[in-house]
């Protein structure tokens, strides 16, 4: 039927009988994007030396992926809003799996850097038809808490998830399978999205906004590169200093345009509503912590506690399971009768005590003692805080805008990623080194003098990543206004773009 206030043509999906069936397959498309920003890291290492990689490459094999996928992703999103999201997730599949056999099949850095480099692009594709895809699904307030808790569970336990896997994959059999992995996941999920699926077809009519996709998609990949380049090179290096001049003037002329232009790629009401503005920068904020623990802590277990590569990752399995149950037991029960900043304020809190307690880590910290009840509480904290950031910052969309919020949420994801891990090494490194030639007065103490000082850099950081965290608590708190889902009006379809 259509819907007279959005000219939408609208189907009730809500009662579609296989629309749980659905969210699997919306769940597991996610899950491979996310964790495969991670997946390699462990194997990393074992395909250096596999293809004769340099040092000063070796970066290439995950900037390569996460270039693409942040600097395309609002492409991604409005393509799906254009040709349809169903065709849209599909499309983004089976690119993803032929790109992940490619990359898995590499006789040289360069093939796998363009495989790696192809897997970021589909996913910038996937990952915002998967999320409105989801959104377009489940409108039911109570319905839509459990759907999002799953969703929100996956994107924030992915992460540590392609830790888990990457070490047991890399440890019992090649660095290959990390990227061959993804080719049955993608072929389960094509036939069940071909299956199950449902979705109304594209607007054939509309038009893309080129001015708009060359402007916003090239100054994402310049600040996204800028960031990456900043850990190797220096904050002051000329090249990272001009790349993050040129996105903030493409950034800006792209702001510009988009209040100009006929159709534009991002409307700007998307990022004027203030809850969904809050959503935006809590999660760029919150990922940027995040990001924060997954690197130190890998390096902590595995260079200064001798943790083998499945060792780490199972140390990981923890955080996991806590975001899962901080996700779909607490925020998804809790979502249709509480405001979402009563969940995302103390969720970001929950996160920075145990960032706290990770800062009295030492050279001989037990992890049972000291470092798991740390793990825990941020895997509570940011299961609390993702499953209503998402929920809250997509809802409420007109159907033919769900394409491009979805991309932008993605978009805060990456952004904060790239931030993260640039500032956060940069702070970690700079207060080693300082710790270290402060300390080094006798040679035969070295080793040791050099792992505390490893320590010391990992502290500082994550003191700063839980101050970043409190930040995301004090933006949740005073921008996120919105009420309690089961609190308002239901509608039959989501609001059109002149209330937005």
């Amino acid at each position: 039927m259509s819907d007279p206030r959005t000219g939408e043509t609208t189907t009730s999906l809500d009662t579609d009988p296989h629309r749980w069936w659905g969210l699997v397959v919306i769940a597991l498309a996610q899950l491979m994007v996310v964790l495969d920003a991670t997946i390699v890291n462990i194997a990393l290492p074992s395909a250096q030396r596999a293809l004769g990689m340099s040092d000063g490459n070796r970066q290439w094999v995950i900037t390569a992926y996460t270039l693409a996928f942040g600097g395309l992703l609002l492409l991604g999103g409005r393509v799906a809003d254009i040709v349809g999201r169903k065709r849209t997730f599909v499309i983004g599949l089976v690119g993803f799996a032929a790109a992940s056999a490619f990359g898995g099949a590499a006789t040289g850095s360069g093939m796998l850097f363009g495989a790696r480099a192809l897997q970021g692009a589909f996913a910038a594709l996937l990952a915002p038809s998967a999320l409105s895809l989801l959104t377009t699904t489940f409108t039911d307030p109570r319905e839509r808490g459990k759907a999002f808790g799953i969703y929100g569970a996956l994107a924030g336990s992915g992460s540590a998830i392609g830790f888990i896997v990457g070490g047991l994959l890399t440890e019992y059999l090649n660095w290959r399978w990390c990227l061959y992995v993804n080719v049955p996941i993608a072929i389960a999920a094509v036939l069940g999205a071909v299956v199950l699926l449902r979705d109304s077809p594209g607007h054939a009519g509309a038009r893309l906004d080129v001015p708009g996709v060359l402007l916003g998609c090239g100054g994402l990949v310049s600040v996204v590169y800028g960031f990456s380049e900043a850990n190797p090179r220096g904050w002051t290096d000329p090249l990272v200093l001009a790349l993050f001049a040129v996105g903030v003037v493409l950034l800006a002329a792209f702001v510009w345009w988009q209040t100009r232009a006929p159709v534009p790629l991002l409307p700007l009401h998307i990022v004027r509503d203030r809850n969904r503005a809050g959503c935006f920068l809590t999660m760029a904020l919150a990922v940027i912590g995040m990001f924060g623990l997954f690197l130190f802590m890998t390096y902590y277990l595995q260079v200064i506690l001798g943790y083998s590569p499945v060792r780490t990752g199972l140390a990981f399995l923890p955080l996991t399971a806590a975001i899962i149950v901080g996700s779909t037991q607490i925020s998804a029960r809790l979502l249709p009768r509480v405001a979402p900043r009563m969940l995302m304020v103390p969720g970001m809190v929950l996160a920075a005590s145990g960032m706290l307690v990770l800062t009295r880590m030492t050279v001989d910290s037990s992890y049972p003692t000291e470092i798991l009840p740390a793990l825990v509480l941020m895997g509570l904290g940011m299961g609390l805080t993702f499953m209503p950031v998402f929920s809250t910052a997509t809802a409420g969309v007109a159907p033919r805008d769900a394409g491009v919020t979805s991309a932008t949420v993605n978009t805060s994801q990456q952004v904060g990623g790239s931030i993260g891990t640039a500032l956060l090494n940069t702070i970690a490194t700079t207060s080693g080194a300082a710790y270290i030639t402060a300390h080094l007065r006798n040679p035969a103490q070295k080793d040791l003098i050099v792992r505390e000082g490893i320590v010391h850099g990992y502290t500082v950081a994550i003191w700063w990543a839980a101050g970043i965290m409190l930040l995301a608590g004090l933006v949740a708190g005073l921008m996120v206004t919105a009420k309690p889902p089961a609190r308002e009006i239901p509608a039959p379809a989501p609001v059109p773009e002149s209330a937005a």
